[in-house]
Formats: structure tokens, C-alpha cells, sequence
């Protein structure tokens, strides 16, 4: 068993725990599979999506992972968290197979992940923060509450998932003189960047995104360039906003609809309320048609800054779903 010795002392000996390695990718993917179809949720983690963690210079997955498996060779449990190296907080991950679900084996995933936390922290010599980790669940699962409750963790912000049905007309948005609205490509990937950074720097919870980061969005396995797009300012050839959009077609054979999803909408500061969000919302939706797609779908922090949920509605979005994300200060 290799790992953090401090980090492993929490995790159940009825398994055989190790850090993730690419061969165990397939049984890796296959035991999140197993927990999604009987925990269902919006979205979960799939081989592509995995392989991307071993890419990961910042968050190696020899350190930060951690796979158990029964007598079998099957996996039965896995823990992971990402930091960025001055960030303020990690983030967790994480799942139990149904089957071992309720045996204790959860709670030892997540001493795993709040001692590696401590050790992240410690080995990124963050000044001056406390070492804090954050988990994410969706509102209809209750025993990951339960869970996260009796751990420590307290809520700290709720994020709506929105759906807009493309059937009910689209709306038709123009843009302000001297801006104008292009597609999505490899020669804005750097600009967008920057442009996002900027525009989330006054955003609950969000740290700038670096180079390793980004790549992950832009090459993320879901992402549909074809389906994002950009508004530029003429005269400058700055980024005023974006809009980069993902579709899952194995999704949509489970849920029987298919949806154009925005991962990301963004407006510079001194570019809001000129109506870019809106031009970028409905050039989405217009994309989205065109590609077959039955509805618009976002996420979006409750409590957003600039006033987001009232330009989704406005757009024609409807909340159908509640997120959480839970905070434990170590």
C-alpha cells in the first residue's frame, strides 16, 4: 500500500487501498458507473474524464487519490482531491459501491481526504489560510448530508441547475455597435482565459485559472467548441464575454432528452450591461437547436453577484434542481 501513511490511517482494512495508476482505469470508471445508477446524478465522472487525472502536474494522482479494493482485485471505494498551490481550499471527490455502502467505509474515505488536505497545505506553504476542504452533492442525496453533517462540514453556498426547453421559440438578441460575436476556437482559448479570470475574480469561491487548468476545460471530453462562442470588442480585439458549452450523449439516452449545457458564461467587468450575456445566452440557445438538442441547461450559484439568476429567468431558464457545497475548516 503506498500513499501518505498519516492519510491512510482513517481508511478500512477490509479493503486493500492504493494510489490510482492508469491500468486501473476501467475498473476505476466501472465502480463510479456502478454508483451512479443507483445514485442518479446530473452528472458523474467517466473513463476520458479519469485519464485527465493522470495528465494533472498540480495534483498528481500518485499523491492524491486513492482506490480500495475487496478480496476480488474489484474497486469498492475511492477518494481524490485537487488544490491549486496557493489556493484556499481543496475540493474533494469521491464514492462508495452501493453494495458497501452504510459499512463505515465512506467515513474513512473522507478522513483520507481531510488528512491529505492538511498535507497539501502544509506542503504548499499557503501563507496565512487555514487548510478548509470542499465537497459537492446534490440535494436528493441525503445519506452524502448525513455523512458530510457527522464529519463537521457545514453548508456553505446552494447552486440551482436551470433548464430553458428550446421548443418555446428562441429569444433574439443584438449586440451593442463595436462588439461583435464570433466562434469558439484554439486562437481564443489564451484570450478566454484571461478574459475569465478577470470576469470571476469578484465570484464566491472561484481562484484564478493557470495554464493546466484551463487545458482541462477546453479539452475536456465533453466539450463542444462548436456550440460556444465569444464576444469581441472591435476595436481593441479584447474578449467582452464568452459562453463555452459541453454535451453528454450517453446522458441523454439515460435521461431521455438532449441538452446543449453551459459550463461557462462570463462578461468583463467594464463590458456588463451592454447586454453580452444575454447575445451569448441566446446565440447558445440558437446553436444548441441547430445541433438537435431539446434545452438550454446552466448552473448557477444561488447567491451570484452580478445577478445571474435573474437574467437566466428572464432568458426563460427554470430551476429544476438544488446543489450543495459543503465546507469543513480543518
Amino acid at each position: 500500500m503506498n500513499g501518505h501513511p498519516d492519510a491512510l490511517a482513517s481508511l478500512d482494512p477490509r479493503l486493500s487501498w492504493r494510489a490510482a495508476g492508469t491500468a486501473d482505469l476501467d475498473g476505476w470508471a466501472a465502480l463510479i458507473a456502478r454508483t451512479a445508477a443507483v445514485e442518479r446524478p446530473v452528472w458523474f465522472e467517466r473513463r476520458a474524464d479519469l485519464e485527465q487525472v493522470f495528465q494533472s502536474q498540480k495534483n498528481p494522482a500518485a499523491a492524491n487519490t486513492i482506490l480500495g479494493f475487496d478480496s476480488q482485485g474489484v474497486a469498492r471505494a475511492y477518494g481524490r482531491i485537487t488544490k491549486n498551490p496557493d489556493g484556499e481550499k481543496a475540493v474533494g471527490f469521491g464514492c462508495v459501491d452501493p453494495a458497501w455502502q452504510g459499512t463505515g467505509i465512506g467515513t474513512g474515505v473522507l478522513g483520507w481526504m481531510e488528512a491529505r488536505t492538511r498535507q497539501r497545505f502544509a506542503e504548499d506553504a499557503t501563507e496565512g489560510v487555514a487548510p478548509r476542504l470542499r465537497l459537492h452533492m446534490e440535494q436528493q442525496h441525503t445519506h452524502q448530508a448525513a455523512l458530510f453533517e457527522g464529519a463537521g462540514f457545514r453548508i456553505v453556498r446552494y447552486y440551482n441547475e436551470m433548464h430553458r426547453p428550446l421548443q418555446d421559440g428562441l429569444p433574439a438578441v443584438g449586440l451593442d455597435d463595436g462588439l461583435e460575436l464570433v466562434g469558439f476556437g484554439p486562437g481564443l482559448h489564451e484570450p478566454v482565459r484571461l478574459a475569465h479570470n478577470e470576469a470571476f475574480r469578484d465570484h464566491w469561491g472561484s481562484e484564478p485559472r493557470d495554464e493546466e487548468s484551463w487545458g482541462f476545460v477546453v479539452n475536456d471530453p465533453l466539450a463542444r467548441p462548436d456550440l460556444s462562442a465569444v464576444v469581441l470588442e472591435w476595436a481593441s480585439g479584447r474578449v467582452a464575454g464568452y459562453q463555452l458549452a459541453s454535451h453528454d450523449a450517453v446522458s441523454a439516452e439515460s435521461r431521455g432528452y438532449k441538452e446543449g449545457y453551459t459550463d461557462l458564461l462570463g462578461v468583463r467587468r467594464e463590458f456588463r450591461g451592454r447586454g453580452v450575456a444575454q447575445a451569448l445566452l441566446a446565440d447558445a440557445m440558437r446553436r444548441f437547436a441547430a445541433a438537435g438538442m431539446d434545452q438550454a441547461s446552466l448552473d448557477v450559484d444561488s447567491e451570484n453577484p452580478t445577478g445571474a439568476l435573474a437574467l437566466y429567468a428572464k432568458m426563460g431558464y427554470a430551476a429544476v434542481s438544488t446543489s450543495m457545497a459543503w465546507d469543513k475548516e480543518l
